[in-house]
């Protein structure tokens, strides 16, 4: 890495707004137009690129870069574009799948048995630590793998780990009603 690079980087992690501000502004408009070329659609490819300089400066403070900027930015959006196009995939086969499905028709009380189920899991979702709770929906409603959930939070796979244990025992516990005995 050059040593205006390493100067820069130091400044972001001390906080300074005026150094973030410069790299945005020049990174910002080539990162977009290669995941645009990566994504093929703007709209998803601003929201890589804005989601990236904004985990940037989020975790200024524990950010290491061992590349060059340019390098380690890039990398960054491929990866990210690559990580989106695996979740879109994802969520067509599913939308595809279900639309295989015979359609049923939702009898009233199931409508409402449903409705308060889904009430009682955002109940015991909001009981939930806040960090807690973005694991688990990084996990659970983003398919993320636990490497993935460490990687994109700046923590470790450890603590990944011990908070979704932690998430699954209280929606165990809290939904115990719910579950089916055998």
């Amino acid at each position: 890495m050059k040593k205006d690079e390493l100067k820069r980087i130091e400044e972001i992690s001390k906080g300074n707004i005026k150094e973030f501000e410069a790299l945005f502004r020049e990174f910002y408009r080539p990162l977009l137009l290669y995941a645009i070329k990566i994504l093929r659609k703007e709209a998803e490819a601003e929201e890589i690129v804005q989601d990236l300089f904004f985990n940037i400066w989020r975790n200024r403070e524990k950010l290491t870069i061992n590349v060059s900027v340019t390098s380690y930015l890039y990398s960054a959006i491929r990866n990210n574009c690559l990580q989106h196009i695996k979740r879109q995939k994802i969520k067509t086969r599913y939308q595809d799948y279900l639309r295989s499905q015979p359609v049923t028709i939702i009898q009233p009380i199931e409508s409402l048995e449903y409705q308060e189920l889904h009430q009682k899991i955002n109940t015991v979702m909001d009981d939930l630590p806040y960090r807690c709770q973005e694991i688990f929906k990084l996990s659970r409603f983003q398919g993320l793998k636990y490497q993935e959930i460490a990687d994109q939070l700046s923590i470790s796979i450890k603590t990944v780990e011990a908070n979704m244990t932690k998430a699954l025992k209280h929606f165990r516990r809290k939904l115990s009603e719910y579950t089916l005995s055998a």
